[in-house]
């Protein structure tokens, strides 16, 4: 995964958008399954296909590419079983709106390959050291009644070496203040963490152990892509918000 990812997001352009759109597609079969607790459907199948499609579309229009496909797919909800339908919208939103941050932070210069590069080694970062400090050390849980094997010394294990491991790329990559990617560095790595509680909050509602299996061993994509949702929306946010929405990368790097 970490092969493809990096492949893609060097290259860009369609290939990247291509990964992007494909894997939030195949979270978004997780999610379909989750809510459904149903066997997919041909309607279900078509959702699929437009988060899929929504991703194609953002190199070749732009920002109204994938909010079309995406208010298509929440329109086709409402000829579906009414029960299910505010999750699925939820899912579909989530997920549009994920592949529409990843690829503007993307954009078509250099710049996002290294601000994709930072925000990954944050955040892989903090999974692996939240994973590993908690196992050889473990101690008082930190959301018992969310997620029973975290705990707080995974929890400032993962805020530590995510912090630590963003400041060394955060330093190479560029001159701007040590104090703004040591902020911005905790802050994704904290953002990391919630996305994995909130998560597991929404597995347990729906009272399953893993989004799915396509990952052996290690659940579903959405097991996998958690951690990233709350750090990829705060760098679109801080890098328009300093730069313009056509120059995140730019405006998340250079102060």
């Amino acid at each position: 995964m970490i092969a493809l990812t990096a492949t893609a997001l060097v290259v860009g352009s369609y290939l990247f958008a291509a990964v992007v759109g494909g894997v939030y597609a195949l979270a978004y079969r997780e999610w379909e399954t989750m809510v459904t607790r149903a066997p997919l459907t041909q309607q279900g199948m078509v959702l699929i296909g437009l988060v899929a499609l929504s991703g194609l579309l953002y190199p070749l229009v732009g920002l109204w590419g994938p909010t079309g496909a995406i208010a298509l797919a929440c329109g086709l909800t409402f000829t579906m079983e009414r029960e299910h339908m505010v999750w699925r919208i939820v899912g579909l939103m989530l997920f549009g709106a994920l592949i529409t941050s990843l690829m503007a932070m993307r954009g078509t210069g250099t710049a996002g390959i290294w601000a994709g590069l930072y925000l990954g080694t944050v955040v892989w970062m903090t999974d692996s050291a939240a994973f590993f400090a908690g196992r050889q050390i473990g101690g008082e849980k930190l959301a018992p009644d969310i997620s029973p094997s975290k705990t707080w010394s995974g929890a400032l294990g993962g805020l530590a070496l995510g912090t630590g491991a963003g400041l060394l790329v955060w330093l190479w990559l560029t001159d701007s203040p040590i104090w703004i990617g040591i902020l911005l560095s905790a802050t994704i790595s904290v953002l990391a963490q919630a996305g994995d509680l909130a998560e597991s909050a929404i597995k347990r509602f729906f009272r399953i152990k893993d989004s799915g299996d396509i990952i052996p061993g290690h659940g579903g994509l959405m097991d996998r892509l958690d951690s990233l949702t709350f750090g990829v929306f705060l760098v679109v946010i801080v890098g328009a918000t300093h730069a313009g929405f056509g120059a995140i990368a730019t405006g998340l790097l250079h102060w």
